[in-house]
């Protein structure tokens, strides 16, 4: 980490704990006042003034553990939350629709992605060598459907120096939260214009983007807890397809309901994949520790690539292709 990054870095955690701190000390002024004058008052208000106390304590040990954000978006509110995992470390979390939408760590790590779902996107770059031999250059340009906290952008930015990327978030709120949270700020001075942040809808982006434009469209896009059906649809796949680069790749991060146990849209996304790409494959991503969900990347393409942890299927696997207006 540099020196001017260390600063930020410490001036961002500082502020929090000092924040913090001021909260539990103006708890304990209230409590040593209320002791000093419980005894003189009536029933009603030494209940209620010992209820307040007890308010602020609880309130100071929330904001000191878990330094609690709300911040307004397209969906609704969004909490944005610090958590421990079961090793300690502190990560920062978007949670919104119920279900955790992205993390990042809080310190040097702050670049590297928590979820396992979103480490596992760099599976594009075991196709590069391919992609050298068909055409000369490996994964140099990628549209990133679906912002959120940009943990994958950054990673892939940060170790992957001639990579040149362009995120597309429909909403401009939470573009502005990863800014402030998630050190997409710090990611746009470092990456400088081999980042485009746009703020737009995934489907009318891809629909408009110039013919084979990109190596790779990685597609991470949900409302809440729900995919976002116009971006898995057959219609939206023949744009996809239209501008990729020959031979590119396209990748979807696909989840699991009932505990893993209801694989349709998967099935679903697995069949609308093949209907428009030669080859398909499923690479499993699943937290073992943080995910109540599976979640799988599905890559599609029309070259003739090889992924070291994808798993076979089977014609019998496949689901129903999805159509612009099916449910």
């Amino acid at each position: 980490m540099s020196g001017s990054s260390q600063d930020r870095l410490e001036r961002r955690t500082g502020g929090r704990a000092a924040a913090g701190v001021g909260i539990a000390g103006a708890a304990a002024v209230l409590l040593v006042v209320c002791l000093g004058i419980v005894p003189r008052l009536t029933e009603p208000y030494r209940l209620l003034m010992a209820a307040l106390a007890v308010v602020l304590l609880v309130l100071a040990y929330a904001w000191l553990r878990v330094d609690p954000h709300l911040a307004r978006t397209q969906e609704g509110w969004t909490l944005i939350r610090t958590l421990r995992l079961p090793d300690k470390t502190r990560v920062r979390v978007l949670r919104q629709g119920g279900v955790y939408q992205s993390a990042t760590y809080l310190d040097e790590r702050r670049f590297d992605p928590v979820f396992a779902y979103q480490r596992a996107f760099d599976v594009l770059f075991e196709a590069e060598d391919a992609l050298h031999a068909v055409r000369g250059g490996g994964v140099a340009r990628v549209l990133a459907i679906g912002g959120g906290g940009y943990a994958w952008p950054k990673h892939a930015l940060l170790h992957h120096p001639d990579l040149r990327m362009d995120v597309v978030e429909i909403d401009g709120a939470v573009t502005e939260i990863a800014r402030r949270w998630f050190f997409v700020d710090e990611l746009q001075r470092m990456a400088g214009d081999r980042l485009q942040l746009v703020t737009a809808d995934g489907r009318a982006f891809i629909e408009d983007a110039p013919r084979a434009a990109y190596d790779a469209v990685v597609n991470d896009t949900f409302a809440g807890s729900e995919p976002v059906r116009a971006l898995a649809s057959v219609e939206a796949l023949r744009a996809v397809r239209a501008c990729l680069v020959p031979g590119g790749l396209y990748l979807a991060n696909v989840v699991s309901r009932d505990e893993g146990e209801d694989l349709t849209f998967l099935r679903d996304t697995v069949a609308t994949c093949a209907a428009m790409f030669a080859r398909v494959w499923v690479v499993p991503a699943t937290d073992e520790d943080l995910g109540g969900e599976d979640n799988y990347i599905v890559i599609a393409s029309d070259g003739d690539y090889s992924f070291a942890d994808a798993v076979p299927f089977d014609e019998a696997f496949l689901g129903t292709e999805i159509h612009d207006g099916s449910d």
